[in-house]
């Protein structure tokens, strides 16, 4: 797929014909697609089955031996030379996928890989990784406090990136649909808060939506991330908490931002949570009540609901400025922004139109008072 000029001047590797139904992908595809629109980019996306026998050997081998093997993705050769290549990683290991299909280092100027999920006290057991990671010029990480300790492992290339949003997809505005849902919460949660939240359903008629089957995969994540996206903004409550907050085993207590913060605050919903134990969080969500904080493990999320229920003007103030914020700073083109700045490359027209769309669309939303000075603050 080539998007923009005739010559494309971005390569960008795609697993979405790999992992386009798991959940845990959809915000990667997301970023992709929006990536897609707004630079001139050629999309490269091979099939292989990340479960038969031959992957699931590669992929044990590759931790316990310095070498890689082909895991079964098909070989891609690009068509052209290209200004950057980009791929984005859910995991490390997913680097065997890039590292054996394509050769971008022969045909690329610039290359910046992205792992979304990366906890320092795994960084060692990936140490046969590194060697591909080290033919990245940039290797862009969601977790702050796994930068440095990577660093040291590959060098100064590493970066921190916040994870971002559609912010246009999860805006309620301009249309303003009515929060009919109380209380939204999707993923990893606290047993007591949730059973709390049953109680709170059965005793006084709130609407608590929740997931009541398990699983890992949309059936399409386009049409997921849209129908994520429309409950949200018509949610009243959006339960948040630090990635994998119910696995200190594999975090070990290392706490950082996950997608739902960037989510919840683009639909302008109100986040009741634990705030990130983070500079990373101070700094990306430095504006008043951006999360209504709720110890994970308490059950006393009916005296915090109760407490926002008595101050109206409280909720509505949150809500525009979580809205407003998102639409300044988390949409995915001040990710993309970002990355192109690493590089020195500059942004293109399509980028330029999308950020003026986000800046218009945050124009319109009515702030008052001290909600001036924060909007202020963004531009």
């Amino acid at each position: 797929m080539t998007i923009g000029l005739s010559k494309p001047r971005t390569l960008l590797f795609s697993q979405r014909n790999i992992f386009e139904k798991y959940l845990f992908r959809c915000p990667h595809l997301e970023f992709e697609n929006i990536i897609s629109e707004v630079d001139s980019v050629e999309v490269v996306a091979p099939r292989a089955d990340c479960n038969s026998r031959r992957s699931n050997l590669v992929g044990r081998m590759a931790y316990h031996f310095p070498i890689s093997l082909n895991p079964g993705i098909q070989a891609i050769k690009p068509n052209d030379h290209y200004d950057l290549f980009v791929a984005i990683c859910g995991y490390p290991a997913d680097l065997l996928m890039v590292d054996a299909s394509i050769n971008w280092r022969d045909h690329c100027t610039k290359s910046v890989c992205l792992i979304d999920e990366l906890w320092v006290r795994e960084i060692p057991g990936y140490k046969h990784f590194f060697r591909i990671l080290q033919k990245f010029d940039v290797v862009v990480l969601y977790y702050s406090q796994s930068v440095e300790p990577l660093s040291e492992h590959i060098g100064s290339k590493c970066m921190f990136l916040p994870p971002g949003v559609d912010a246009l997809l999860f805006s309620p505005f301009p249309q303003c649909p009515q929060r009919s849902i109380d209380v939204y919460s999707i993923g990893r949660r606290s047993e007591r808060t949730h059973q709390a939240l049953i109680e709170m359903s059965a005793e006084s008629g709130l609407f608590y939506l929740h997931d009541s089957v398990a699983g890992n995969k949309a059936v399409d994540s386009n049409q997921h991330r849209t129908l994520f996206a429309n409950i949200a903004k018509r949610s009243r409550y959006f339960v948040v908490n630090p990635g994998l907050i119910d696995r200190p085993d594999k975090t070990n207590n290392q706490s950082e931002i996950g997608n739902r913060y960037f989510e919840g605050a683009a639909s302008g919903t109100v986040m009741i949570g634990e705030r990130p134990r983070t500079h990373a969080f101070e700094e990306y969500f430095d504006w008043p009540d951006a999360v209504v904080h709720l110890e994970y493990g308490s059950s006393a999320v009916d005296r915090v609901i109760s407490e926002l229920d008595r101050d109206l003007q409280r909720q509505e103030r949150i809500r525009r400025t979580n809205v407003v914020q998102s639409l300044l700073r988390h949409d995915w083109i001040y990710r993309w922004e970002a990355i192109l700045r690493a590089v020195d490359l500059e942004p293109m027209p399509g980028f330029l139109q999308r950020k003026e769309r986000l800046k218009s669309l945050a124009r319109q939303i009515p702030m008052q008072g001290s909600e001036h000075l924060q909007f202020a603050k963004t531009n």
